[in-house]
């Protein structure tokens, strides 16, 4: 393994190793050995990435792993196609990472690389068809048919054409069933054309011609020879008036972006008449998509408290690699986060801020950007292709030497990492599902700072249990911000009784009293609401008075979710949809009720109960497309929403001065969910969402909605006693062996075949039991779902103890259990799914 780590190197002509172990983003559980051309040894590195062919037809974008001169034994090594990169686009750190990250949560490392590379670095191939050089129409024994004639009569027009120009020309949506009858008349030939998906941005410009922007006579004789034109003389006044060409002649020589130039209604045509004459001209240049930014300001200077944070901070830093920051809501630990980013970047190291959702990254980003400008670069899923592959090159030219984003930013090409800051580190959105590899962000990016010796900071107001029992333990540095900043103070609870209203016959559209008054109260005085539901759509299902029957998904085993603004049921697992029946498709009754409330419904009464109010939803439907969450966050910053409905995304970081009120709809759905992690997410969930409410001079209140106001939970919150209830889970947890007083490990057996999936868990099972570590075994079970997709699910749940090499001999004898169990007939298609740390 010592070259898969070592510093890239130039191969060189003479040089021995004329093999080249290659990771391709496929899941495949090692690396795919490959020959070197002798024309392609001198460009070969270590992180470069090559096209290599995989199979019989398909092109693949790999990165070099490995040289050496060992040709594989089982297959002949095919060669290297093409090298793509003068410079490596992955450094050998990140492939150290890789490796750590495959054996760690139980994956290939191929899987790795194709949720770290961004796609558009990756080549596509697209199938291509063009005219057989020996194909002659006249003497062709095959007759073609009107649209075989004009495939051919498109194809003398031009060199190549796509499979989507073909379906274009003849109108059709088939097209395969043609171009088939063509290949067999050998009238066309087909292939692949490999085609880099990362293109430049490229903006065409236009500039006054160098002897007119030079000469004022000359410019006077332009301004002559265009009157009575008035047209042409308002693109020319509109061009001197963004660009001075006689004060600041270099300006001209940038010239101005063609479309600004013409975006307030200005001819085109007049524009090409003034190119034509000589007296602009059009160029192209290769732009940024990610806008330059100075810093506006400085950053703001730490209160006495937050100063006293930051050098505690420091102190840790000095023989600890991790710190854990816990600040209640509010207390200002992002300026805390800033000074600490100055202080590492001032001293020519990377940093990294993670942020568990986009959600949040809309508003610190704004506050960031103020500060640090365009050394600041931001990666997440709402970018485009090559929006990502200009952050990663910005990483890699050094032009980014801090980013903010969310978990998939631990994969850049980071070579001088100096710290990480995992904001809200509690936050289960750092946690990767699906597909492979299934990380969870804060223990991933803690192991990426330590192969970079850069420290890690965590910061959270409710820290997972995890972190906060390793500060316990004294392996993490451990500092505490108990006040909130400035004057604000820590929000009033109240605890509202649902079951109490519905018998004194106060409940409306399922609001108690007290919620009613707490909003229109805030509504009064012109301040904010947010309402939080940690459930989308407008109710959980429609089901029918009569018999009792509810819309199931055909594919998974849950009820499909009720949307009223699309009138649909919709599943959330598959994104299976049906419209709602007019009767039941049971009993042919017409009364089918909606059961639950979603953020939509709940919106719904809201706009009922208070008609005067300015309604905002934010949840996944309203959300979808780039600007989704920053539109929303705008207009509720710029006061155009009065009540704000949503699901998590409004319990993260939101910081809105008029928020006064914070409603939580249902309490109990919170904390009644089937997990030992259930408190836990519960009490972070309440707390941080309530710390939304009063941060500034105005005391916030906090409405909770629940069936049972007794539960010893809500008391610890409002009390905001996390140590005590820290304490009392800790006790349960080691009594029934749970994180973290072990690792869990969770694999899911999936089938289309109920007996298949059942028996291939029962045949891992009896497999595990045999492995000689010490561990709990549970299970197999059904799934809490038992079908997904149509595919039934077993789980079984393995408890490992944390000593020695307990993990790693577990995880290696899995591996061989299941590469043997694969290999097996009755199972080969059998999916298993091995998630480390499940979340």
């Amino acid at each position: 393994m010592e070259s898969l780590f070592g510093d890239h190197e130039f191969l060189g002509k003479d040089s021995g190793n004329n093999f080249a172990d290659i990771i391709l983003p496929v899941p495949i559980p090692r690396m795919f050995t490959y020959k070197i051309p002798t024309n392609l040894k001198s460009q070969i590195q270590i992180g470069s990435r090559v096209m290599v062919q995989f199979g019989k037809k398909k092109v693949l974008t790999g990165i070099i792993g490995k040289v050496h001169n060992k040709p594989p034994q089982a297959y002949e090594a095919k060669p290297i196609l093409d090298v793509l990169d003068i410079e490596p686009s992955v450094n050998p750190l990140q492939i150290r990472f890789w490796v750590w990250m495959a054996e760690y949560y139980c994956c290939h490392i191929g899987e790795v690389m194709h949720a770290a590379v961004p796609s558009g670095l990756r080549l596509s191939s697209e199938s291509k068809i063009q005219l057989n050089p020996n194909f002659d129409r006249e003497e062709s024994k095959y007759p073609l048919d009107f649209r075989e004639e004009k495939i051919l009569e498109a194809l003398e027009k031009t060199e190549e054409i796509s499979y989507e120009d073909c379906e274009k020309i003849l109108g059709v949506k088939t097209i395969h069933p043609i171009l088939k009858s063509l290949v067999a008349k050998e009238a066309i030939l087909v292939y692949e054309k490999v085609l880099e998906k990362y293109t430049p941005k490229v903006e065409t410009r236009i500039r006054l011609t160098g002897d007119i922007a030079s000469n004022k006579t000359a410019l006077e004789a332009v301004f002559e020879g265009v009157q009575g034109k008035p047209k042409q003389e308002s693109i020319l006044l509109k061009y001197l008036r963004d660009i001075p060409v006689f004060q600041k002649p270099t300006l001209n020589e940038k010239g101005v972006d063609k479309a600004r130039l013409l975006e307030e209604g200005d001819s085109e045509s007049s524009l090409k008449t003034l190119i034509k004459n000589g007296i602009f001209e059009s160029f192209k240049v290769v732009v940024n998509r990610l806008p330059e930014e100075e810093p506006e300001k400085e950053p703001a200077q730490l209160s006495t408290t937050q100063q006293a944070a930051f050098e505690e901070i420091k102190t840790h830093f000095e023989n600890k690699q991790t710190v854990l920051l816990h600040g209640v809501t509010g207390s200002g630990k992002t300026e805390i986060y800033i000074q600490l980013i100055r202080e590492v970047m001032d001293s020519g190291s990377q940093v990294l801020l993670l942020l568990p959702e986009i959600a949040l990254t809309t508003q610190i980003v704004s506050r960031l950007k103020k500060v640090f400008g365009s050394q600041m670069g931001v990666y997440h899923s709402k970018y485009s292709d090559n929006e990502r592959v200009e952050v990663w090159n910005g990483v890699l030219s050094g032009r980014f030497s801090f980013v903010v984003g969310v978990r998939s930013s631990i994969f850049l090409p980071f070579d001088s990492l100096g710290m990480i800051i995992i904001d809200e580190e509690h936050e289960p959105s750092y946690k990767q599902f699906d597909p492979a590899p299934r990380f969870h962000a804060r223990d991933a990016a803690t192991m990426l700072a330590y192969f970079h010796q850069a420290k890690t900071l965590l910061g959270s107001a409710t820290p997972s249990f995890e972190s906060f029992f390793n500060a316990n333990q004294g392996k993490f540095g451990y500092v505490e911000i108990t006040h909130r900043f400035g004057d604000a103070t820590m929000p009033q609870y109240h605890l509202a009784d649902l079951a109490g209203d519905r018998k004194k016959n106060l409940l409306k559209l399922d609001s108690t009293r007290m919620m009613r008054e707490k909003i229109q109260a805030a509504l009064d005085k012109q301040e904010q609401v947010l309402i939080f539901q940690n459930r989308r759509g407008y109710s959980p299902y429609i089901q029918c008075e009569d018999c009792g029957w509810t819309g199931q998904c055909v594919q998974c085993d849950v009820s499909l979710t009720y949307h009223q603004f699309a009138e649909e049921m919709r599943c959330h697992y598959c994104g299976y949809k049906e419209k709602v029946p007019q009767s039941c498709p049971a009993c042919g009754s017409t009364q089918l009720t909606t059961m639950g409330m979603g953020t939509e419904r709940i919106e719904e009464s809201l706009s009922l109960l208070f008609p005067e109010a300015r309604m905002g939803r934010m949840d996944l439907d309203t959300t979808r497309n780039k600007y989704g969450y920053q539109r929303l966050l705008d207009e509720f910053g710029a006061g155009q929403i009065d009540i704000l409905v949503g699901t998590q995304m409004i319990t993260k970081g939101l910081d809105f001065g008029k928020v006064t009120v914070v409603g939580i709809w249902d309490g109990d759905r919170i904390l009644n969910f089937p997990d030992f992690r259930s408190g836990e997410r519960a009490y972070q969930q309440i707390t941080q969402v309530a710390g939304r409410a009063g941060r500034r001079e105005v005391q916030g209140q906090v409405i909770i909605q629940s069936r049972n106001p007794d539960n010893d939970l809500y008391e610890k919150v409002i009390k905001g006693d996390y140590f005590e209830f820290f304490r009392q889970e800790m006790v349960d947890r080691k009594k029934f062996y749970y994180p973290p007083y072990v690792k869990l490990v969770k694999i899911t057996t999936r089938h289309s075949d109920f007996k298949v999936s059942e028996k291939a868990a029962h045949a891992l099972h009896r497999e595990m039991a045999n492995i000689g570590v010490k561990k709990i075994v549970l299970g197999p079970e059904k799934g809490i779902i038992a079908r997904i997709k149509n595919q039934y699910q077993f789980e079984s749940l393995i408890k490992l103890d944390r000593s020695g090499n307990t993990q790693s001999v577990f995880k290696e004898s899995l591996a061989k259990i299941l590469e043997e169990l694969h290999s097996q007939p009755e199972f080969r298609s059998v999916r298993w799914i091995v998630d480390v740390d499940p979340s």
